[in-house]
């Protein structure tokens, strides 16, 4: 007899069709086999009573604090754990019981819906501004075309084009120098074609910028205020376009400034939803969820973003995450932007094993291959 601990992220489906499970029970295992781990705060004690019986009576449990029993306080913290099954089990069992718990059991319901992604998209960033943080990402009109085919043969599938930068305590560009800096590029993506090789994407707030983009081949309006103005809503629903929807706190001058949240994650997510329907009610179908690393964020902040992206997958759309080579690798290991990219796989390669479809580069043939690596060993 031979026994050997498998990791738990094997690939189940795998394994079980190498046993030569029925396809029946394939669906059925796979759902014992998933472990699912959910924070729950302030749950009114009875409630945590309840939960924790009816945890422990299919198997699965509730961590829960001491005093609970004696019920010293009206309102706990708890963490549920368990299995696809359990958690399905859980959603129903709740659904009859008062003190709040059948809000809880629609929303643990909501989380088993979430599909794993195929695949993780790259999208690479071109930068036509003199002053954004990582002085390798920035080319002028006669070197862009070059620089944006490269990261197409390195595999690129976005190429977003911004010219204003976003970093901490950069100061707002009009509108019209924002367009002089961006018109020849787009004039020259849309003369040789590029919108047909590759998806363009435009890191821009400005309706006038917007607008000229989209009327010449681009699909995507990657917006760091979150669809903040109601133009850009209305130019984004009109040409059918994708709307990237990041967080940030307060704006790029100012966002540094000691950032606070009650609760980072249910802080965005409610951010999230209120942007999601004001975008559906503007007419935009297609949106991409941006978390906004180093928008407003605390390294704690942004490591717990990363570290819980799956978090964010209940709310329906793909995730994108942009940490490429900020300062928050520099606040764990001291180093320049230019030297920051093991730090961006680390970070990159954390966010994919969390849920992220999307990643934001500088360093496209790296993530290619990394990703490549990553996704051959998930098959092993």
């Amino acid at each position: 007899m031979i026994i050997t601990k498998l990791s738990n992220n094997i690939d189940i489906k795998k394994y079980l069709s190498l046993l030569n499970v029925s396809d029946g029970g394939q669906n059925i295992l796979q759902n014992k086999m998933q472990c699912h781990l959910f924070y729950i705060q302030d749950l009114k004690v009875e409630a945590v009573n309840i939960l924790k019986q009816d945890a422990l009576s299919i198997g699965a449990d509730l961590a829960v604090p001491m005093g609970v029993i004696s019920a010293s306080k009206p309102l706990y913290d708890c963490i549920l754990m368990g299995t696809s099954k359990h958690i399905k089990i859980l959603s129903k069992k709740e659904k009859a019981q008062p003190f709040g718990l059948k809000n809880l059991a629609d929303q643990l319901a909501l989380f088993l819906t979430i599909k794993k992604k195929n695949k993780t998209s790259i999208m690479g960033v071109i930068n036509a501004n003199e002053d954004s943080f990582f002085k390798d990402s920035r080319f002028n009109d006669k070197e862009v075309l070059v620089q944006i085919e490269k990261m197409i043969k390195d595999g690129a599938d976005i190429i977003d084009l911004g010219a204003v930068s976003s970093r901490p305590k950069s100061i707002k560009v009009d509108d019209q120098t924002e367009f002089k800096r961006l018109k020849n590029i787009i004039d020259m993506l849309y003369k040789n074609k590029i919108y047909e090789k590759t998806t363009l994407s435009l890191d821009s707030y400005s309706p006038l910028s917007i607008e000229y983009a989209l009327d010449n081949g681009f699909k995507i309006i990657n917006d760091i205020t979150g669809l903040e103005n109601q133009k850009v809503i209305d130019l984004i629903a009109k040409y059918k376009a994708t709307a990237i929807i990041m967080h940030m706190q307060n704006n790029p001058k100012n966002m540094q400034d000691d950032p606070q949240y009650n609760n980072i994650l249910d802080d965005i997510t409610q951010f999230f939803k209120q942007r999601i329907l004001k975008a559906k009610e503007g007419g935009i179908k297609n949106i991409i969820l941006d978390v906004g690393i180093g928008f407003g964020k605390n390294l704690d902040h942004n490591l717990t973003l990363i570290k819980n992206l799956e978090h964010f997958k209940h709310l329906g759309f793909p995730i994108l995450l942009g940490a490429s080579r900020k300062s928050l690798i520099d606040q764990i290991s001291p180093s320049l932007p230019e030297d920051r990219l093991s730090g961006t796989l680390t970070l990159n390669l954390e966010g994919v094993r969390n849920g992220a479809d999307i990643l934001r580069v500088h360093d496209v043939y790296e993530h290619n291959q990394a990703l490549k690596v990553e996704e051959k060993l998930k098959y092993i």
